[in-house]
């Protein structure tokens, strides 16, 4: 199976939606400040390795991507990005944070309208041959993607916008070290 999930990944047309690397340990602060890095939890040394060998993964295994990847605006994840891909490849979306919220108590109209955003982004193809990648958060159990371990990827085959998209499966760091084996 990982060969030919490989040869399906190497040949594009695929979502990566993976979790940023790991963070440190405590909370974002309430004042939160996108622009402010003081003021959020960022990668630990750790998680800028796990993002640095994440992009060393792709490369190695020839995964071709679609730029730029899509980010969420904490710096968790754009530096988790840009370790992987390079600071030119990386474009912020606000929708993300949206995803971080569904961990918050949130009115079930606005649940409902991020989950239906996110269905519309996961339908939309790549460019052809390639791959998109995002990198933003973990969802709560049972809502959307579900739990994401620190750069797990979901791996998601769109259908085409309104056709739906599929789960192929989902990758931990390790295991996309062991896709060649």
């Amino acid at each position: 199976m990982n060969e030919s999930l490989l040869a399906a990944l190497r040949k594009g047309g695929f979502i990566f939606y993976a979790k940023h690397g790991e963070a440190t340990v405590g909370e974002d602060l309430p004042y939160l400040n996108f622009q402010d890095c003081a003021t959020q939890r960022n990668l630990s040394q750790q998680g800028r390795w796990q993002a640095h060998y994440y992009g060393e993964i792709l490369r190695y295994l020839q995964i071709p991507i679609q730029f730029p990847v899509s980010v969420s605006p904490f710096c968790r994840a754009i530096e988790t990005a840009q370790l992987a891909v390079g600071s030119d490849h990386v474009q912020v979306h606000p929708f993300w944070f949206e995803i971080y919220q569904l961990s918050g108590t949130l009115p079930i109209s606005s649940r409902q309208k991020t989950l239906s955003d996110l269905k519309a982004i996961l339908e939309t193809l790549p460019v052809e041959g390639k791959n998109a990648v995002i990198v933003a958060h973990s969802f709560p159990e049972g809502v959307g993607l579900g739990v994401l371990p620190d750069m797990g990827t979901v791996i998601i085959k769109p259908k085409g916008r309104g056709k739906g998209y599929e789960v192929v499966g989902q990758l931990s760091l390790a295991e996309w070290s062991k896709l060649d084996s």
